[in-house]
């Protein structure tokens, strides 16, 4: 998997054009739920008072996790099975 400093080297000249989506860190946990199953992955935010876990996108590589963190300015994500 590329780095998020590489990803970030290479989208720079998009930086313009790309917002940073932003949310309550207090109330919520960037999570990447996997499936043990189907390898299937999807990106959210779980909530840290009800655990109720908010889908964002599904993941089909490892391009759209990167943009998934660069999207909400993460260095990294904990993975949940």
């Amino acid at each position: 998997m590329k780095s998020l400093r590489t990803i970030l080297k290479k989208d720079a000249r998009d930086a313009k054009t790309r917002t940073l989506k932003t949310y309550d860190l207090a109330l919520y946990k960037p999570v990447l739920k996997c499936s043990i199953c189907n390898g299937e992955r999807v990106a959210g935010f779980r909530n840290r008072q009800t655990g109720k876990f908010e889908e964002v996108t599904c993941i089909r590589n490892d391009r759209e996790l990167d943009e998934f963190l660069i999207q909400f300015g993460l260095d990294h994500i904990d993975k949940e099975y």
